[in-house]
Formats: C-alpha cells, sequence, structure tokens
C-alpha cells in the first residue's frame, strides 16, 4: 500500500506531487462510498479522533465530523468557547488532557499562525491542520484542487484565478502552493490593500482589474471579504467593493467564453457574489462540498495507516 510522505497534514507546502496523487486517488474511492445507500466503511473501527475547534467553524467542522463517521471512527468534539481555555489552560495542556482520553488523531482549527507545527513537536497523535490563524487551510486547497480536476480533467496548465481578500485568507495560500504544485498557472486579482506586499515571490501574477483577470482565468476561485480578521478599513464601502471586485451575471456574459466558478464559503450573497452565479451552472460550489466530505476522509484514513496498533 502507498503512505503519505508526512506524518501529518500542517499544511500544502509539506507536500509532494505524490502525495496529492494518493489523497486523490483515496478521495475517488470515498467519494463513491458516500454515494452509496450506506455510506460507511468500518476503516477505522478503533481509531479515536478529537475536533479541537478553537475559532468559529460550521462547515469544516461540519464535514471532518462527517468524514469521522463516515469512516466508523469516535468522535470527540471539543469547542474553546465552552472550555477551560477560557480559564487560561494552555494549548498543551488542553490537548494532553485530551489525549490521556487515548485520542490518536487531533483535527485543529486554531487563530494562532503555526499551533499545529508546535503541537505535532509536543505530543504523540497525528495532526490535521483545519485552518492555523491566516496561513493555511490545507484540506480546503485539497478540495479545491479536486474539484478544479473532477470538472476540467486536470489541473495542470489551467489558469486560476483567486478573487478577493488573499491579504487575510488562509485558503488563498494553501491554493496557491497546491496548484502550482501541480502546474497550474495563478493569479490573484483584488484591491491592492488586500493582496499582500511579496506575493508575486510565491510565482503568482497580480492583477487588479476584475475583467482583465476573468478573461485570463479558465476557473476563478472567489474569496469573501474576512471583516472579522480586519482591525483597519481595507477599502471605502462594501458597495464599492461590490462594483469593483464583485462577480454578476452581466460581467461573466460579457467574457465571451465560459469559466468554472467555486467559492469556499460561506458566501455574502450580493457582495463578492451574486445568487445568480453562485448558483449557475458555471458554479461547483456545491460539488466543493461533497468532495471535501470525501478529501477530508482520504486524508484521515492515510494518517491512520500510520498508527501502530496498541500505541
Amino acid at each position: 500500500m502507498k503512505h503519505l510522505s508526512v506524518q501529518h497534514l500542517l499544511g500544502i507546502k509539506y507536500l509532494n506531487l505524490q502525495d496529492i496523487d494518493l489523497l486523490f486517488e483515496t478521495a475517488n474511492h470515498f467519494k463513491e462510498v458516500i454515494n452509496r445507500p450506506i455510506k460507511k466503511v468500518p476503516s477505522l473501527r478503533d481509531i479515536t479522533i478529537a475536533n479541537l475547534f478553537f475559532e468559529n467553524s460550521t462547515r469544516t467542522k461540519l464535514s471532518f465530523e462527517l468524514a469521522e463517521k463516515r469512516l466508523s471512527a469516535d468522535v470527540i468534539n471539543f469547542s474553546a468557547s465552552q472550555s477551560s481555555v477560557k480559564k487560561g489552560e494552555t494549548l498543551i495542556d488542553t490537548v494532553n488532557n485530551i489525549l490521556s482520553m487515548k485520542v490518536d488523531i487531533v483535527v485543529m482549527r486554531h487563530p494562532n499562525v503555526g499551533a499545529g507545527v508546535f503541537l505535532s513537536k509536543h505530543i504523540d497523535a497525528k495532526i490535521i491542520n483545519a485552518g492555523d490563524g491566516a496561513h493555511e487551510h490545507p484540506t480546503q486547497a485539497l478540495l479545491d484542487s479536486y474539484s478544479i480536476k473532477e470538472n476540467l480533467g486536470s489541473v495542470k496548465g489551467k489558469k486560476v484565478v483567486i478573487v478577493g481578500d488573499i491579504l487575510h485568507s488562509r485558503v488563498a495560500l494553501s491554493n496557491i502552493y497546491a496548484l502550482q504544485l501541480q502546474g497550474a498557472k495563478v493569479m490573484v486579482c483584488g484591491p491592492t490593500t488586500l493582496i499582500p506586499k511579496h506575493i508575486t515571490s510565491l510565482g503568482v501574477l497580480v492583477e487588479t482589474n476584475l475583467k482583465k483577470a476573468l478573461q485570463w482565468c479558465d476557473v476563478a476561485n472567489v474569496l469573501r471579504v474576512q471583516h472579522e480578521r480586519m482591525d483597519i478599513n481595507y477599502f471605502p464601502s462594501i458597495r464599492e467593493y461590490t462594483q469593483l471586485f464583485g462577480i454578476n451575471r452581466e460581467l461573466l456574459d460579457s467574457l465571451g467564453k465560459e469559466i468554472v466558478i467555486m467559492h469556499p464559503g460561506p458566501i455574502n450573497r450580493g457582495v463578492e457574489i451574486t445568487s445568480d452565479v453562485a448558483d449557475s451552472k458555471q458554479s461547483i460550489i456545491l460539488n466543493q462540498v461533497e468532495n471535501g466530505v470525501a478529501i477530508r476522509m482520504a486524508v484521515i484514513y492515510l494518517l491512520a495507516q500510520q498508527i501502530k496498533p496498541n500505541s
């Protein structure tokens, strides 16, 4: 059996192309499983997984939980807002208390960059990064690439533009790494205030004119504006942002070609994307949600294969 080259899923930058191919092959198998009448497999009956979310999450948390249950794992859900973290308990103490319950895999979302890497050096469990600050969100990038491959047949050679709040987005960075690793060309597009200064050092193109960016691309991955991460105003108003960087039907029709529309969710309808675009046949947003469960099943399954019995 093939194995991942990594012990944890901390970020896309630690993976190689063979890892991504293996994850996609495994996800293909699980996608078939979750479309059967009986959607469960007994693969991880002896594995216990703790979901540690130190930041709010709906879709990612539900997707991981569903993936874990489809694999028949035992699941512990931990929410920092109702825990001893509020009383000042450290991250390592929190996790060690959970690990004393004999947990094998920890899925963690944390507001601090590098929290997963830090944890992987201090505890004896597999770590899956479900988002660390504005740094990486590896499973989102994997499901996005997988969805592009499923829709267009390949990621290699495709032109993908990531539109919106690049500065605060962990989805953007993970996507850049994943897409480039698979041979795609990547552009970012948004207000100059929301594009990191040194982004071109990653080998991506920068465009501030949305129409030009959409004419260039095969796929547009549209990000929401992350107001919760902003301590200052990065643009004058939502209305102006929508006029300059919102994708609507009229704009898409003016391109003279069809492009694929993606969005990691949650969608601010009428801000970065209108409903008639989000719900159109060009949109693969709901496919991304379904593929998220299959990809997360693949990640969990492949990491669990490295766990020795009774460890």
